[in-house]
């Protein structure tokens, strides 16, 4: 009996140790290529904010620590040039309201304080609803471009349920009203003059 017993806690632990081996060898193998797909991704975002940049604008990122969103964040911010010249910034942001939790945006704003558009980099919202501020389920995060802090008027960045202009998802308010939040904050922020400076 005694024997049986052990016979079996001793295959219990074989196939454990088995079995964190093969998730960590997973987990190892397959980190390169989930960071390879992040950037990808990023790449193929940044590709839809803006065009016409002569400089890699991969390697003249940098980051700063700012109070955005209510939250203390590490924003990642791309320069695009043309001649050597800033034309428009590219800010990769955290909006911490989402439905189920953080949202990482990707916001173009030129010189002009004008948005270039928004972009979704990773959510957590519900499938069929919250989702649909992804590209590849609707239109409706394109709308964003060529807006400014003053248009439309600072009363009407909300979703229409809000008494705003924008639509909100049938069955899914706080998607919406997440991403419009999220977007007017980031303009407010980027206006003052200090935003840009102190690269930290």
């Amino acid at each position: 009996m005694l024997r049986s017993i052990l016979k079996a806690g001793l295959l219990l632990f074989v196939f454990t140790v088995v079995s964190i081996f093969f998730v960590a060898l997973t987990q190892t193998t397959t980190k390169e290529q989930i960071k390879h797909n992040e950037q990808q991704l990023l790449i193929k975002r940044l590709g839809e904010l803006v065009s016409g940049y002569s400089n890699d604008i991969l390697a003249d990122k940098y980051t700063k620590k700012l109070h955005l969103h209510n939250i203390e964040q590490t924003v990642t911010i791309y320069p695009a040039k043309s001649n050597n010249v800033i034309f428009a910034h590219l800010i990769e942001h955290t909006y911490p309201n989402g439905y189920n939790g953080n949202i990482r945006l990707l916001t173009g704003i030129d010189t002009n304080n004008q948005l270039l558009g928004v972009r979704v980099i990773a959510h957590k919202e519900t499938p069929g609803l919250g989702d649909k501020i992804e590209t590849k389920k609707s239109d409706w995060i394109k709308q964003f471009s060529g807006l400014s802090l003053s248009n439309p008027d600072k009363e009407s960045w909300k979703v229409k349920r809000d008494g705003g202009v924008f639509d909100s998802f049938t069955g899914a308010t706080i998607t919406p009203r997440a991403i419009v939040s999220a977007t007017y904050q980031l303009l407010e922020l980027f206006s003052k003059k200090d935003f840009l400076n102190n690269k930290k």
